[in-house]
Protein backbone atom coordinates (compact mmCIF):
# COMPACT_ATOMS: atom_id res chain seq x y z
CA UNK A 1 0.00 0.00 0.00
CA UNK A 2 1.18 3.46 -1.05
CA UNK A 3 1.70 5.77 2.05
CA UNK A 4 -0.90 8.93 1.69
CA UNK A 5 -1.29 8.19 -2.58
CA UNK A 6 -2.30 11.35 -4.51
CA UNK A 7 -4.80 9.09 -6.27
CA UNK A 8 -7.08 6.33 -4.43
CA UNK A 9 -9.85 4.31 -5.66
CA UNK A 10 -12.11 1.90 -3.58
CA UNK A 11 -14.30 -0.78 -5.07
CA UNK A 12 -14.57 1.67 -7.87
CA UNK A 13 -17.80 0.75 -9.79
CA UNK A 14 -19.71 2.08 -13.26
CA UNK A 15 -22.52 0.64 -14.57
CA UNK A 16 -23.95 1.83 -17.88
CA UNK A 17 -27.84 1.16 -18.57
CA UNK A 18 -29.33 0.58 -21.91
CA UNK A 19 -27.78 -1.24 -24.25
CA UNK A 20 -24.59 0.55 -24.80
CA UNK A 21 -22.64 2.92 -22.67
CA UNK A 22 -22.93 6.46 -23.50
CA UNK A 23 -19.19 8.30 -25.31
CA UNK A 24 -16.99 9.50 -22.70
CA UNK A 25 -16.70 13.70 -22.96
CA UNK A 26 -12.84 12.50 -23.61
CA UNK A 27 -13.95 11.21 -27.40
CA UNK A 28 -16.48 14.11 -28.03
CA UNK A 29 -19.88 12.22 -26.29
CA UNK A 30 -21.45 11.80 -22.83
CA UNK A 31 -21.07 9.58 -20.52
CA UNK A 32 -24.69 8.71 -18.50
CA UNK A 33 -24.26 9.16 -15.19
CA UNK A 34 -25.19 6.18 -12.51
CA UNK A 35 -26.85 6.29 -9.16
CA UNK A 36 -25.48 5.36 -5.96
CA UNK A 37 -25.82 1.56 -5.55
CA UNK A 38 -27.11 0.73 -8.87
CA UNK A 39 -27.14 -2.95 -10.02
CA UNK A 40 -27.36 -4.20 -13.46
CA UNK A 41 -31.33 -4.37 -13.94
CA UNK A 42 -31.48 -6.07 -17.27
CA UNK A 43 -28.88 -8.07 -19.95
CA UNK A 44 -28.51 -4.98 -21.54
CA UNK A 45 -26.85 -2.94 -18.68
CA UNK A 46 -23.17 -2.69 -19.40
CA UNK A 47 -20.80 -2.86 -16.45
CA UNK A 48 -17.60 -0.74 -17.48
CA UNK A 49 -15.81 -0.85 -14.51
CA UNK A 50 -16.08 -4.07 -11.64
CA UNK A 51 -14.54 -2.81 -8.40
CA UNK A 52 -11.88 -1.09 -9.01
CA UNK A 53 -8.96 -0.31 -6.43
CA UNK A 54 -6.10 1.92 -7.57
CA UNK A 55 -3.32 3.74 -5.52
CA UNK A 56 -0.87 6.15 -7.32
CA UNK A 57 1.72 8.42 -5.18
CA UNK A 58 2.72 11.43 -5.39
CA UNK A 59 5.21 11.78 -8.09
CA UNK A 60 4.22 8.89 -10.08
CA UNK A 61 4.29 8.27 -14.07
CA UNK A 62 1.25 5.42 -13.83
CA UNK A 63 -0.14 3.78 -16.99
CA UNK A 64 -3.65 2.69 -17.17
CA UNK A 65 -3.23 -0.76 -20.17
CA UNK A 66 -5.42 -2.06 -21.84
CA UNK A 67 -7.77 -2.61 -25.31
CA UNK A 68 -10.67 -0.57 -26.10
CA UNK A 69 -13.45 -0.84 -23.84
CA UNK A 70 -11.04 -2.12 -21.00
CA UNK A 71 -12.64 0.70 -18.75
CA UNK A 72 -9.66 2.69 -18.87
CA UNK A 73 -11.39 5.65 -20.41
CA UNK A 74 -14.13 5.35 -17.96
CA UNK A 75 -11.72 5.55 -14.79
CA UNK A 76 -10.36 8.49 -16.11
CA UNK A 77 -13.44 10.00 -16.73
CA UNK A 78 -14.53 9.23 -13.20
CA UNK A 79 -11.30 10.41 -11.98
CA UNK A 80 -11.87 14.02 -13.40
CA UNK A 81 -15.36 14.34 -12.26
CA UNK A 82 -16.67 13.89 -16.19
CA UNK A 83 -18.79 11.20 -14.87
CA UNK A 84 -20.47 9.96 -11.53
CA UNK A 85 -19.34 6.21 -10.15
CA UNK A 86 -22.41 3.96 -10.13
CA UNK A 87 -20.91 2.91 -6.49
CA UNK A 88 -17.13 2.82 -4.80
CA UNK A 89 -15.01 6.15 -4.13
CA UNK A 90 -12.47 8.10 -5.27
CA UNK A 91 -10.29 10.11 -4.04
CA UNK A 92 -7.80 13.38 -5.93
CA UNK A 93 -5.47 14.94 -3.44
CA UNK A 94 -7.78 14.35 -0.72
CA UNK A 95 -10.61 15.63 -2.14
CA UNK A 96 -13.91 13.23 -3.32
CA UNK A 97 -14.49 13.45 -7.30
CA UNK A 98 -18.03 13.04 -6.22
CA UNK A 99 -18.54 15.60 -3.12
CA UNK A 100 -15.96 18.04 -3.79
CA UNK A 101 -15.72 18.03 -7.61
CA UNK A 102 -14.59 21.72 -7.47
CA UNK A 103 -11.64 21.19 -5.25
CA UNK A 104 -11.14 18.04 -7.61
CA UNK A 105 -10.71 20.05 -10.69
CA UNK A 106 -8.25 22.82 -9.41
CA UNK A 107 -5.85 19.84 -8.80
CA UNK A 108 -6.11 17.89 -12.03
CA UNK A 109 -4.99 18.96 -15.60
CA UNK A 110 -6.50 16.73 -18.39
CA UNK A 111 -5.69 16.22 -22.01
CA UNK A 112 -8.04 14.63 -23.98
CA UNK A 113 -7.45 11.78 -26.14
CA UNK A 114 -9.04 14.00 -29.39
CA UNK A 115 -7.32 17.62 -29.27
CA UNK A 116 -9.95 20.23 -28.74
CA UNK A 117 -8.78 23.50 -28.64
CA UNK A 118 -10.90 26.74 -30.06
CA UNK A 119 -10.00 26.67 -33.36
CA UNK A 120 -10.80 30.35 -33.72
CA UNK A 121 -8.11 31.08 -31.12
CA UNK A 122 -4.38 31.49 -31.70
CA UNK A 123 -2.40 28.82 -29.36
CA UNK A 124 -1.63 31.56 -26.61
CA UNK A 125 -5.23 33.03 -26.77
CA UNK A 126 -6.48 29.31 -26.00
CA UNK A 127 -4.07 29.15 -22.73
CA UNK A 128 -4.98 32.66 -21.65
CA UNK A 129 -8.70 31.72 -22.07
CA UNK A 130 -8.33 28.50 -19.75
CA UNK A 131 -6.24 30.44 -17.59
CA UNK A 132 -9.10 32.81 -16.79
CA UNK A 133 -11.35 30.09 -15.46
CA UNK A 134 -9.15 29.36 -12.44
CA UNK A 135 -8.91 32.99 -11.46
CA UNK A 136 -5.34 33.32 -13.11
CA UNK A 137 -4.30 37.10 -13.85
CA UNK A 138 -3.81 38.29 -17.74
CA UNK A 139 -0.59 39.08 -17.10
CA UNK A 140 0.70 35.53 -14.54
CA UNK A 141 -0.98 33.90 -17.35
CA UNK A 142 0.85 35.36 -20.11
CA UNK A 143 4.23 34.94 -18.68
CA UNK A 144 2.67 30.94 -17.44
CA UNK A 145 1.66 30.25 -21.21
CA UNK A 146 4.76 31.33 -22.80
CA UNK A 147 7.27 29.11 -20.27
CA UNK A 148 4.66 26.59 -21.52
CA UNK A 149 5.06 26.80 -25.12
CA UNK A 150 8.67 27.60 -24.69
CA UNK A 151 8.95 24.28 -22.79
CA UNK A 152 6.94 22.43 -25.08
CA UNK A 153 9.04 23.90 -27.83
CA UNK A 154 6.17 25.47 -29.49
CA UNK A 155 6.70 29.31 -28.95
CA UNK A 156 7.20 30.20 -32.12
CA UNK A 157 3.80 29.11 -33.26
CA UNK A 158 1.96 31.48 -30.47
CA UNK A 159 0.43 33.45 -32.69
CA UNK A 160 -1.11 30.59 -35.17
CA UNK A 161 -4.78 29.68 -34.93
CA UNK A 162 -5.08 25.97 -34.45
CA UNK A 163 -5.91 24.61 -37.82
CA UNK A 164 -2.84 26.19 -39.12
CA UNK A 165 -1.33 23.74 -36.12
CA UNK A 166 0.06 20.39 -37.18
CA UNK A 167 -1.43 17.12 -35.13
CA UNK A 168 1.34 16.89 -32.57
CA UNK A 169 1.40 20.82 -32.10
CA UNK A 170 -1.76 20.79 -31.08
CA UNK A 171 -1.10 18.08 -28.85
CA UNK A 172 1.13 19.92 -26.82
CA UNK A 173 -0.96 22.84 -26.76
CA UNK A 174 -3.49 20.63 -25.41
CA UNK A 175 -0.73 19.98 -22.43
CA UNK A 176 -0.11 23.09 -22.17
CA UNK A 177 -3.17 23.83 -21.52
CA UNK A 178 -3.82 21.03 -19.01
CA UNK A 179 -0.90 22.84 -16.90
CA UNK A 180 -1.54 26.80 -17.02
CA UNK A 181 -3.44 26.44 -13.83
CA UNK A 182 -0.47 24.57 -12.15
CA UNK A 183 -2.40 21.37 -11.26
CA UNK A 184 -0.79 18.48 -8.76
CA UNK A 185 -2.00 15.45 -11.18
CA UNK A 186 -1.91 15.65 -14.65
CA UNK A 187 -4.14 13.05 -16.93
CA UNK A 188 -3.61 12.05 -20.25
CA UNK A 189 -5.86 9.83 -22.60
CA UNK A 190 -4.07 8.10 -24.95
CA UNK A 191 -2.14 11.01 -25.94
CA UNK A 192 -0.47 9.62 -28.94
CA UNK A 193 -3.30 7.98 -30.65
CA UNK A 194 -2.70 9.17 -34.38
CA UNK A 195 0.05 11.06 -34.30
CA UNK A 196 3.31 9.88 -36.53
CA UNK A 197 6.45 7.73 -34.90
CA UNK A 198 8.39 11.44 -34.89
CA UNK A 199 5.80 13.07 -32.97
CA UNK A 200 5.01 10.32 -30.90
CA UNK A 201 8.63 10.01 -29.64
CA UNK A 202 9.15 13.69 -29.81
CA UNK A 203 5.75 13.63 -26.82
CA UNK A 204 7.50 10.99 -24.98
CA UNK A 205 10.53 13.12 -24.39
CA UNK A 206 7.70 15.97 -22.96
CA UNK A 207 6.32 13.89 -20.75
CA UNK A 208 9.82 12.11 -19.07
CA UNK A 209 10.49 15.93 -18.67
CA UNK A 210 7.23 16.29 -16.97
CA UNK A 211 7.69 13.27 -15.19
CA UNK A 212 11.44 14.34 -14.33
CA UNK A 213 10.14 17.64 -12.43
CA UNK A 214 8.29 15.43 -9.83
CA UNK A 215 4.84 15.65 -12.05
CA UNK A 216 2.11 13.03 -11.10
CA UNK A 217 1.12 11.72 -14.31
CA UNK A 218 -1.47 9.16 -15.14
CA UNK A 219 -2.07 7.62 -18.56
CA UNK A 220 -3.91 5.53 -20.22
CA UNK A 221 -2.53 3.61 -23.50
CA UNK A 222 -3.18 0.77 -25.19
CA UNK A 223 0.49 0.61 -27.10
CA UNK A 224 2.70 -2.15 -24.78
CA UNK A 225 6.33 0.16 -26.15
CA UNK A 226 4.71 3.07 -24.58
CA UNK A 227 3.51 1.80 -21.26
CA UNK A 228 7.06 0.12 -21.02
CA UNK A 229 9.57 2.84 -21.62
CA UNK A 230 7.50 5.95 -19.44
CA UNK A 231 5.44 4.58 -16.68
CA UNK A 232 7.11 3.70 -13.17
CA UNK A 233 3.64 1.61 -12.77
CA UNK A 234 1.20 -0.21 -14.94
CA UNK A 235 -2.15 -1.45 -14.32
CA UNK A 236 -3.44 -3.82 -16.57
CA UNK A 237 -7.36 -3.43 -17.03
CA UNK A 238 -9.86 -5.33 -19.35
CA UNK A 239 -13.90 -5.53 -19.58
CA UNK A 240 -13.73 -3.84 -16.16
CA UNK A 241 -11.54 -5.43 -13.85
CA UNK A 242 -7.94 -5.09 -12.82
CA UNK A 243 -5.96 -7.98 -13.61
CA UNK A 244 -2.59 -6.64 -12.54
CA UNK A 245 -0.17 -4.12 -11.36
CA UNK A 246 3.09 -3.42 -10.96
CA UNK A 247 6.29 -1.81 -12.21
CA UNK A 248 6.75 -3.04 -16.60
CA UNK A 249 9.48 -4.43 -15.33
CA UNK A 250 7.66 -7.18 -12.55
CA UNK A 251 5.42 -7.38 -14.96
CA UNK A 252 7.28 -8.64 -17.75
CA UNK A 253 8.51 -10.84 -15.10
CA UNK A 254 5.13 -12.69 -14.31
CA UNK A 255 5.02 -13.16 -18.46
CA UNK A 256 5.00 -16.97 -19.46
CA UNK A 257 8.38 -17.89 -19.64
CA UNK A 258 9.63 -19.38 -23.46
CA UNK A 259 8.23 -17.40 -26.78
CA UNK A 260 4.60 -17.44 -27.75
CA UNK A 261 3.47 -18.57 -31.21
CA UNK A 262 0.59 -17.82 -32.90
CA UNK A 263 -0.57 -19.69 -35.56
CA UNK A 264 -3.78 -18.65 -37.89
CA UNK A 265 -4.89 -21.60 -38.98
CA UNK A 266 -8.11 -21.57 -41.96
CA UNK A 267 -10.42 -23.40 -39.77
CA UNK A 268 -10.98 -24.42 -36.14
CA UNK A 269 -8.01 -24.92 -34.42
CA UNK A 270 -9.16 -27.14 -31.51
CA UNK A 271 -7.77 -30.62 -32.91
CA UNK A 272 -4.18 -29.19 -33.23
CA UNK A 273 -4.49 -28.44 -28.83
CA UNK A 274 -3.76 -32.15 -27.75
CA UNK A 275 -0.76 -32.81 -29.85
CA UNK A 276 0.76 -29.89 -29.76
CA UNK A 277 0.96 -29.66 -25.81
CA UNK A 278 3.24 -33.17 -26.13
CA UNK A 279 5.85 -31.50 -27.84
CA UNK A 280 8.96 -31.40 -26.29
CA UNK A 281 9.41 -28.02 -24.71
CA UNK A 282 5.86 -26.68 -25.01
CA UNK A 283 5.11 -25.16 -21.83
CA UNK A 284 1.14 -24.43 -22.33
CA UNK A 285 -1.21 -24.64 -25.73
CA UNK A 286 -4.34 -22.42 -26.09
CA UNK A 287 -7.04 -22.27 -29.06
CA UNK A 288 -9.54 -19.81 -30.22
CA UNK A 289 -11.44 -20.83 -32.98
CA UNK A 290 -8.64 -20.20 -36.07
CA UNK A 291 -5.76 -19.33 -33.72
CA UNK A 292 -3.61 -21.96 -32.23
CA UNK A 293 -1.47 -20.35 -28.94
CA UNK A 294 1.79 -21.92 -27.74
CA UNK A 295 4.12 -20.59 -25.36
CA UNK A 296 7.41 -22.94 -26.20
CA UNK A 297 10.85 -22.85 -24.44
CA UNK A 298 12.41 -22.59 -28.26
CA UNK A 299 9.92 -21.84 -30.27
CA UNK A 300 12.19 -21.91 -33.33
CA UNK A 301 12.39 -25.23 -32.50
CA UNK A 302 8.72 -26.50 -32.35
CA UNK A 303 7.28 -24.57 -35.24
CA UNK A 304 8.21 -27.32 -38.10
CA UNK A 305 6.47 -29.76 -35.69
CA UNK A 306 3.70 -27.24 -34.87
CA UNK A 307 2.81 -26.92 -38.57
CA UNK A 308 3.20 -30.76 -39.18
CA UNK A 309 0.27 -30.98 -36.54
CA UNK A 310 -1.83 -28.62 -38.17
CA UNK A 311 -1.26 -30.29 -41.47
CA UNK A 312 -2.24 -33.57 -39.94
CA UNK A 313 -5.56 -32.39 -38.49
CA UNK A 314 -6.54 -31.37 -42.17
CA UNK A 315 -6.06 -27.45 -41.91
CA UNK A 316 -3.64 -24.60 -43.05
CA UNK A 317 -1.60 -22.20 -41.78
CA UNK A 318 -2.32 -18.83 -43.09
CA UNK A 319 -0.64 -16.89 -40.65
CA UNK A 320 2.61 -16.99 -37.99
CA UNK A 321 3.28 -14.50 -35.34
CA UNK A 322 6.57 -15.29 -32.91
CA UNK A 323 6.47 -12.95 -29.66
CA UNK A 324 9.51 -12.92 -26.57
CA UNK A 325 8.33 -13.13 -23.26
CA UNK A 326 7.11 -9.44 -22.85
CA UNK A 327 4.15 -7.44 -21.70
CA UNK A 328 2.34 -8.40 -24.52
CA UNK A 329 2.70 -12.22 -23.14
CA UNK A 330 1.59 -11.59 -20.01
CA UNK A 331 -1.31 -9.75 -21.32
CA UNK A 332 -2.36 -12.81 -23.69
CA UNK A 333 -1.91 -15.05 -20.89
CA UNK A 334 -3.99 -13.01 -18.42
CA UNK A 335 -6.89 -12.39 -21.25
CA UNK A 336 -6.46 -14.79 -24.11
CA UNK A 337 -6.67 -12.15 -26.80
CA UNK A 338 -4.04 -9.30 -27.53
CA UNK A 339 -4.40 -5.91 -26.52
CA UNK A 340 -4.04 -4.14 -29.94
Amino acid sequence: MILAPIIATRALRKIYPGSKPGRSLFGGGLALPGAPGMTPRSPTDVVALEGLDLEVAAGEFFGLLGPNGAGKTTTLDILTTRTRPTSGTALIDGADVVRESVRVKQRIGVVPQRPNPDRSLTAIENLLFHAAYFGISKSVALTRARELLAMLGIATRETARVPELSGGQQQRLMIARALIHQPSVLFLDEPTVGLDPQARLALWEILRKLHAEGRTIVMTTHYMEEADRLCDRLAIVDHGRLLAIDTPANLKARAPGGTLLELTLDGDAGGCAGPAGHLPGVLRVETSRELLRVFARRGEEVIAQLIKIVDQAGRTVTNIHLAPPSLETLFISLTGRKLE
